[in-house]
């Protein structure tokens, strides 16, 4: 293993494979550590002024607010953030799309689409009917009716604490009603009950004339029905008539040009845009180049590296369409007495990265090097095959219920601190970042990447590992996250504007 890993030859800042203790020459690279240098932290390579930038990936970090001596230990105590333009090129590109011969073992719909899992889903429309919704799920759970049907997945109660309390015309409502119709129409669910109280600003009239050529969408409120018990009563006896219609499918071959991986990074650290998000991009762009789809998200997480993307987009209204999300998010920070730079989290800064500009530069590493092809508003239905970028908030639980609802049939969630994590009805893979971490954890963690880091792997070697365990996955190969029980509360849909 090296000591130090060093990005590009003009970076003035190294990171630390091990914890390095002062006063220890760094062999190869003619400095002496000063300070105590954590794993997966930075150390100065060469003098740095105060004012100047601090350079890693090539790119900038921030700034110097002191002199930084060779072998110092940089951080958040001499390293600060700030505004800077950043050049980017905008130029229309030609898509080549190929023909794969890869499958999976899916599951074909009756409108088309393809499955990675079979749910039957009881969605909440509204916070008053969660408690409905969750005790179907668990009547149903208690009865053990289901042991009889093996190929259904289970049933998954789609709860949250919104619906009502905003304006129905509202861009709030507008985001909701996409989230929510991206759920019930998602292929994973064979089956699904939308249930709402009767009365709230989400009336179940807005997601009736949205599915998607089917009829196994069912709608009704508790008012309608008589109260809880009756509702309950009634949409179990429901559940029990169809589950051997949920149950009869069979898993085919299915090109994959059907999937559409949603790319996800949480409890980042040092590590994350060094070994498990670029390996990601690498199985991003396979996937992409056998014509599927892939799409990254976090819009303040991308903030600091959106250049990076510009410089890929495939036309001038696709870069227009992700500059103006980047200056929405400026203001709607602004208004809010917050700033861009409210990120990194104390985890993410006890494992490594400094500013945001930092933890940018890595997160965009899940996106590969394919050609952006279009820019999503939140929850809206993916139009374009190929690298997606969609609009959301850095919360992980927000943002990858965008993605599910913008048509995700798989999840890939990079961690160096150690997410745990799950999206029902989706399949979510947990790939650590450092060996360490996925020692420690391995019972939540489907894949190591920090091989690449102990010199084990390249990053083609683990994208490509990365890119067959994503096709086993969506095959029927349970994840981590999956055998934990994970993805019954993690259902959180993007909350704009006053609740009144």
């Amino acid at each position: 293993m090296k000591n130090l890993i060093i990005l590009n030859k003009n970076d003035n800042v190294a990171v630390a494979t091990f914890p390095i203790l002062p006063q220890t020459k760094i062999a190869n690279h003619g400095i002496v550590s000063i300070d105590p240098i954590p794993f997966g932290h930075k150390i100065c390579l060469k003098p740095i002024n105060k004012g100047e930038p601090v350079i890693k990936y090539d790119q900038v970090i921030g700034f110097a607010i002191q002199f930084i001596r060779p072998g110092e230990h940089v951080h958040s105590h001499n390293l600060e953030f700030k505004e800077f333009s950043r050049s980017f090129s905008i130029s229309e590109k030609k898509i080549s799309s190929e023909k794969s011969n890869l499958f999976f073992e899916g599951i074909l719909r009756d409108n088309g689409e393809v499955a990675t899992r079979n749910y039957i889903g009881i969605i909440s429309t509204v916070n008053c009917s969660a408690t409905v919704s969750k005790a179907i799920a668990e009547k149903i759970k208690y009865s053990n009716i289901l042991k009889d049907y093996p190929n259904i997945d289970g049933v998954v109660p789609i709860t949250h604490s919104t619906g009502c309390g905003m304006n129905t015309v509202s861009e709030g409502m507008q985001v909701f009603q996409r989230t929510i119709d991206g759920f019930k129409n998602h292929p994973n669910f064979s089956h699904v009950f939308v249930i709402g109280l009767g009365c709230e600003c989400a009336q179940i009239s807005l997601f009736v004339d949205s599915i998607k050529k089917h009829n196994r969408i069912h709608f009704l409120t508790i008012q309608d029905e008589g109260g809880t018990r009756k509702t309950v009563e009634k949409v179990f006896g429901q559940i029990k008539e169809l589950l051997k219609e949920a149950n009869t499918i069979k898993r085919t071959p299915q090109a994959v040009h059907h999937l559409t991986l949603a790319l996800q990074c949480g409890g980042s650290d040092g590590y994350s845009g060094i070994s498990a998000n670029p390996a990601l991009g690498v199985a991003a762009d396979l996937l992409v180049k056998n014509g599927g789809s892939s799409i990254l998200s976090e819009t303040p997480e991308i903030y600091g590296a959106e250049h990076l993307l510009i410089n890929r987009a495939v036309s001038k209204e696709v870069a227009d369409k992700l500059i103006a999300k980047i200056e929405w998010w400026k203001n709607y920070t602004k208004i809010n007495n917050s700033s861009m730079n409210n990120n990194p989290a104390p985890g993410n800064k006890k494992g490594g990265l400094t500013t945001i500009l930092e933890k940018s530069l890595g997160a965009v590493a899940k996106g590969g090097n394919a050609i952006l092809t279009d820019v999503l508003s939140y929850a809206e239905p993916l139009k374009n095959k190929g690298f997606n970028f969609m609009d959301s908030p850095g919360y992980d639980p927000v943002s990858t219920t965008g993605q599910v609802a913008s048509g995700a049939n798989i999840i890939c969630f990079t961690t160096g601190r150690g997410s745990c994590f799950g999206c029902k009805p989706v399949p979510s893979l947990k790939l650590a970042t450092n060996t360490t971490m996925f020692n420690k954890m391995s019972e939540d963690m489907d894949m190591n990447c920090g091989t690449v880091i102990d010199g084990e792997e390249t990053l083609e070697q683990t994208g490509q590992r990365i890119f067959k365990l994503i096709l086993k996955t969506a095959s029927g190969d349970k994840s981590k996250s999956e055998l934990n029980g994970y993805g019954d509360e993690e259902f959180a849909p993007w909350q704009i504007g006053a609740v009144m």
